[in-house]
């Protein structure tokens, strides 16, 4: 018997199943995922899986009317694949994170009655999630009221990172491993108003913009901890005060679990908006702030740094439940 992953396509489906398998360790597991997005960079050659499959499948969203109809064709022709899959390594039980690269392995479950486990990052549901959502033996949503598990799946080292903020002495921006540009140009706007106030700059800049943004610190006088991707970024959330980031599900989580109070700026182009979603969940509680990309203006960012961070810091501590890993690792064996 063993427990089927399937989703993926990008780093933030991908990382709930990376942090879920960390707690499997006696499950024979296997990861059915895509040859689009980011599946096999992640898994492929990952040794907690027992036997890995990527379909060739890719999403229906943002398709033509032509390209829909392919989509959809791949998707069934993966779906029978899928139910073989299933039978031979006979799953007792499918956990999916979304994303189109779990559609094949979602329907094989339902039409084999193998229970299905959803697990939804965002505030706003995913397309493929929105509709199986009726038919999930358990959908878990940190958003949602009536979810069963209410805690994100992240990381030990966030929670144990977590500490009070008072001052701003150090920020961190944050655009994700491929960067963004309204948050790198944010960040150079402010870098010298920021070296008069003494507050240290920690740049995530994007793998493939890091040069081009040392290059226009330097040329601007100004020292800053400039990076694309690292496995460091517990300890560079811990390090900083203030964080100005994109709201996507396991950042926002994260810089949460951090008490890390943040100026959230959600990416424009996410589907259905979720990251606007996301980031709204914790501001509607007044845990953080927002703005637009159309809405950055310099002068309404820099005053608040002058703000006092620990209402927010021990708000964020409250709100954030631990543990959301073994939970879902929990409700998995016992299906």
């Amino acid at each position: 018997m063993s427990i089927v992953m399937t989703g993926g396509g990008t780093g933030g489906h991908l990382a709930i199943i990376k942090a879920v398998k960390e707690h499997l360790a006696l499950q024979e597991l296997v990861y059915i995922g895509s040859t689009k997005g980011q599946d096999k960079q992640w898994f492929e050659h990952d040794t907690d899986f027992k036997a890995h499959y990527f379909f060739e499948t890719r999403g229906v969203v943002n398709q033509g009317i032509l390209g829909k109809g392919v989509s959809l064709w791949m998707t069934a022709k993966a779906t029978l694949q899928a139910l073989k899959l299933l039978r031979k390594h006979q799953a007792k039980v499918v956990f999916s994170v979304g994303g189109f690269s779990a559609a094949p392995t979602a329907f094989a479950a339902k039409i084999l009655r193998i229970p299905l486990v959803i697990h939804e990052q965002n505030a706003a549901l995913g397309s493929l999630n929105k509709v199986l959502k009726p038919f999930a033996t358990a959908f878990i949503s940190s958003y949602l009221d009536e979810s069963p598990i209410k805690a994100y799946p992240i990381k030990q080292i966030f929670f144990d990172n977590a500490r009070v903020r008072q001052n701003v002495k150090t920020i961190i921006f944050l655009g994700g491993s491929q960067g963004a540009k309204a948050i790198n140009a944010l960040a150079l706007q402010m870098a010298a108003q920021l070296k008069e106030r003494g507050i240290k700059i920690i740049h995530q800049a994007g793998q493939n913009n890091i040069e081009a943004v040392k290059k226009a610190y330097d040329d601007l006088g100004i020292e800053a901890e400039v990076f694309g991707f690292t496995d460091r970024l517990a300890d560079l959330m811990d390090e900083a005060d203030f964080a100005i980031a994109r709201s996507g599900a396991s950042t926002l989580w994260e810089l949460s679990a951090t008490a890390l109070p943040t100026l959230f700026i959600p990416y424009p182009h996410a589907a259905s908006d979720h990251q606007f979603y996301n980031a709204q969940f914790l501001v509607e509680k007044e845990l953080a702030w927002m703005m637009r990309e159309n809405e950055i203006v310099v002068q309404k960012v820099l005053p608040l740094l002058e703000v006092n961070m620990e209402e927010k810091s021990k708000g964020l501590m409250q709100i954030v439940e631990k543990n959301g890993s073994v939970k879902i690792a929990t409700l998995l064996t016992q299906m």
